[in-house]
């Protein structure tokens, strides 16, 4: 029986910055709107936390009933270490997609009835991107689907359900905290390419190959300063978020010289980091700017 340690290992808490990060930004944008409910961000960091705690539940499990993660380097893999059963994990995953979709639910009785679309296509994205006949995270599409859901959704629908309308700004804070996402998960595929070619599971950087998935790290991490640039038309101050830059040249440093296995773990870390503080930075920049 896996211990309470192994339980939150499980859960991935490295990935949270990816939950975090676009609340931070899209309550920035309805702050810059004069439009920020304190409690309505609140709740919609619950349901942030719940989907990606849930969907890295979903991840394990389905993953784990495949065989994909027999052989493994990272994180704690409950399912395919024998650590828990299965069925106790994909508990786990329908326990936190449940909590999410409550909390998601009370958004939008307090906001626009249209948003139950949007929370249903989150909960099947967090199932069916391991789960399903079919898992599009074994076809590719992984790096996508997070930049659409903790990107575009995220940080936009965050906007929306405090000052009930989106703006330019929150669309490149959304563009550039979904980049920062899918850097993290590219840092974690290109990881995983010998094993996951080995099971079977063609991720993007399967199919780009080695050399292609770090350059494509390295642009990915560019585009939130790239953004920076263009909200200085909202505030000169949107300049704080350069501060962060030293945070993704380090998350870059193990891509950029040829790392591989465990030693490609600290991306994983640090891109999350960089986008935590890029975003907390801009969210505070122009909220008071």
């Amino acid at each position: 029986m896996a211990t309470a340690a192994q339980w939150i290992e499980g859960a991935r808490p490295r990935t949270l910055p990816n939950a975090i990060a676009p609340v931070l930004a899209g309550t920035g944008a309805a702050a810059s709107l004069d439009g920020a409910v304190w409690w309505k961000a609140i709740l919609a960091l619950l349901v942030s936390l719940a989907l990606i705690i849930g969907v890295n539940y979903a991840n394990d499990y389905s993953d784990g009933i495949r065989g994909t993660d027999d052989v493994r380097v990272g994180p704690v893999r409950l399912v395919g270490q024998r650590l828990a059963s299965p069925t106790a994990v994909r508990n786990a995953a329908m326990l936190s997609l449940g909590i999410a979709a409550v909390v998601g639910l009370v958004l939008a009785a307090t906001t626009a009835w249209w948003l139950l679309l949007v929370g249903v296509a989150c909960l099947a994205g967090a199932w069916f991107y391991t789960g399903g006949s079919k898992p599009y995270g074994y076809s590719g599409f992984g790096e996508i689907a997070v930049f659409v859901f903790f990107g575009l959704i995220g940080v936009l629908g965050t906007e929306f359900v405090q000052a009930e309308k989106i703006d330019w700004a929150g669309a490149v804070l959304a563009v550039s905290v979904g980049a920062f996402s899918s850097a993290v998960l590219v840092a974690n595929n290109l990881r995983d390419i010998p094993t996951d070619s080995q099971s079977g599971k063609v991720t993007l950087a399967v199919k780009l190959g080695d050399p292609r998935t770090r350059t494509l790290q390295l642009a990915l991490l560019t585009v939130p300063f790239l953004g920076t640039l263009l909200l200085v038309a909202r505030t000169p101050f949107a300049l704080v978020g350069l501060l962060a830059i030293p945070l993704a040249v380090r998350a870059n440093a193990p891509v950029r010289s040829g790392k591989g296995g465990l030693e490609l773990i600290p991306a994983l870390r640090d891109s999350g980091l960089a986008m935590l503080a890029w975003s907390a930075l801009t969210a505070l920049a122009i909220s008071f700017g």
